[in-house]
């Protein structure tokens, strides 16, 4: 594939309305073209072959103690929401293994929950709308201590997809928070008692819409609701084709062969029978972060057959539940399909088969004897070879396109951007016009923004058998709104939801310390050709005028956040 151009001499769009607009030295090229940029996610997407058994090599040696301030950052691009001064310093001094120690023994701060009811939103004004729920998901996501956790939370949300749009009950904000805190809570727990507490959440009830699920009447006709059944296989745990260790599909005469049928999602959807809340008072939001519990007189109590499993007649609701989850668990394909997807959204978006085969024999067998132990599998993914060798990373085909909420949390924790006022106004970003066309628990359907086996139809990465999930919310529209979105808010804010740039203003006298810094901060793995494009530009920008040391800050910034090197993250 040609080698993608990196900023653009075109004219540049219209910035959002509101926003400063930078010196006209700085705007020449504000945005990356589309086309260009296009290109380049097509190499992001590359990276893996197709052979169907390869033998996984061996686990990669202990990650080096000291890595490079770029190495750390492309670490920390991985591991967390974006990389900071402070993130990045710790993994320098005391190497990746002990940064990811100290991750996983870190407590939540709060709790989505307890934010929104310290933040005076459970009253009776707030019942039936969605008020707190974007500050509360941006506040944790850029602020959080727990950035491992906040990271490997967003992944499991956008695999395990709940929308709050599509939670049509009283309080949703606390519904949907209540089960995004389910998600961050278990993020280093056991996979299959994940699944359990989701299976059992009012959120995921309501969207899959099995809360109040009754078993079939045969007077009227009415069977039960299928829909979480079918996507608890399809899109949870196991997919729709069989898979070989290394995450390759099983074929029959060159066929791919099925993991279920029709009787499958019907006799499993008769054990989701009988789950409701568990009591009728909206009056609070309470019963809203509560389990679910089963009514015996709507539960279907006749046998349950799925998946080469049969629960017999007579079997409680929960006892059924629980036989159900363990023969899902049990499944051979979960482990690469969990594992594979966990890497495409942390890691890369083609692992090689041996790479996810290495990661799923870890979630199958801790080294301690225990499957499904999310930290593990974590741990695993992250120091494995194929997420830390240099060699590897530069390659033109290695790597995944910075999904937008991504790249404004990037930002956003770079400059250590805050809301004093514990607002986080920051809003609803799903807008493919204005904004970012992604915002956090805003997936528009179970199906996720984008899909894990998602290629651009007609591309170089379709030809080549490859997928990009992220490049099915990307178009020319919005990357033009992401740029301008994001010109307006590193230089205004939203609010008083400000970046802090003391310290990279600080070094605006000299381009090319500027452009390094910011370059590092971000985790852009910005090339020559890039750092030159934009120094051109701060160059054009005299430092001594009355914002020149500002302008040229942002202008370093912004051409940044607005090339392919950043927007594919490698």
């Amino acid at each position: 594939m040609a080698e993608a151009k990196t900023l653009i001499d075109e004219e540049p769009a219209a910035p959002s309305e509101g926003a400063a607009p930078l010196s006209p030295a700085a705007s020449f090229s504000s945005a990356a073209s589309p086309m260009a940029i296009s290109a380049t996610l097509a190499l992001a997407a590359c990276g893996g072959g197709s052979d169907s058994t390869p033998t996984p090599t061996p686990p990669p040696p202990p990650a080096a103690i000291k890595p490079t301030r770029l190495e750390a950052a492309r670490f920390l691009s991985q591991a967390t929401m974006g990389p900071n001064a402070a993130s990045i310093e710790l993994v320098v001094a005391n190497g990746y293994e002990s940064w990811l120690d100290t991750q996983f023994a870190t407590a939540r701060e709060i709790t989505h929950w307890d934010w929104l009811v310290s933040a005076g939103y459970a009253v009776p004004d707030s019942a039936n709308n969605q008020a707190g729920f974007d500050p509360v998901m941006w506040r944790q996501l850029i602020a959080g201590p727990d950035q491992l956790r906040q990271r490997v939370g967003m992944a499991l949300l956008e695999i395990l997809v709940v929308g709050i749009d599509g939670v049509s009950i009283p309080w949703p904000q606390f519904a949907v928070a209540a089960y995004v805190d389910v998600l961050l809570d278990n993020a280093f727990g056991n996979f299959r008692t994940l699944l359990e507490r989701v299976s059992t959440n009012v959120a995921m009830g309501y969207f899959l819409t099995f809360a109040g699920n009754r078993k079939a009447n045969p007077n009227t006709g009415a069977v039960p609701d299928e829909n979480y059944a079918r996507e608890l296989m399809q899109l949870f745990t196991i997919g729709l084709v069989k898979l070989n260790p290394d995450g390759t599909v099983q074929t029959n005469a060159g066929v791919p062969i099925e993991t279920y049928g029709q009787s499958d999602i019907t006799g499993l959807a008769r054990v989701f029978t009988g789950w409701n809340v568990d009591s009728a008072d909206n009056s609070t939001p309470d019963r809203m972060r509560r389990p679910m519990v089963n009514n015996a007189g709507q539960h279907e109590t006749g046998v349950k057959t799925f998946l080469g499993t049969t629960i017999p007649a007579g079997t409680s609701g929960p006892d059924s539940l629980k036989q159900a989850l363990d023969a899902i668990f049990a499944h051979p394909n979960v482990a690469p399909f969990v594992c594979k997807q966990l890497i495409q959204r942390l890691v890369t978006s083609n692992p090689p088969p041996s790479y996810v085969q290495r990661i799923a024999q870890v979630f199958e067998n801790n080294g301690s004897g225990v499957r499904g132990d999310l930290k593990a599998v974590i741990r695993a993914m992250l120091l494995d070879l194929e997420a830390r060798s240099p060699t590897i990373a530069a390659a033109p085909s290695y790597g995944k396109l910075r999904e937008p909420i991504m790249r404004l949390t990037g930002w956003g924790r770079a400059f250590n951007a805050s809301s004093p006022s514990n607002a986080w106004p920051i809003g609803n970003t799903s807008s493919t016009a204005n904004r970012l066309g992604q915002s956090p628990g805003r997936s528009p359907s179970v199906f996720n923004f984008f899909r894990p086996g998602y290629t651009p139809p007609n591309s170089a990465i379709a030809n080549s058998g490859l997928v990009a999930p992220e490049l099915q919310i990307t178009n020319e529209p919005t990357v033009i709104a992401y740029v301008n979105y994001l010109q307006a808010l590193i230089v205004n804010g939203a609010g008083d939801f400000r970046a802090n740039y003391a310290d990279i203003v600080a070094l605006a006298d000299n381009s090319e310390r500027l452009i390094d810094e910011v370059d590092i901060l971000l985790g852009a793995g910005l090339s020559a050709a890039a750092k030159a494009s934009i120094r051109g530009a701060v160059d054009a920008i005299t430092f001594t005028a009355t914002t020149g040391a500002t302008n040229r800050a942002y202008t370093a910034i912004l051409l940044t956040i607005a090339s392919p090197d950043f927007l594919v993250q490698k």
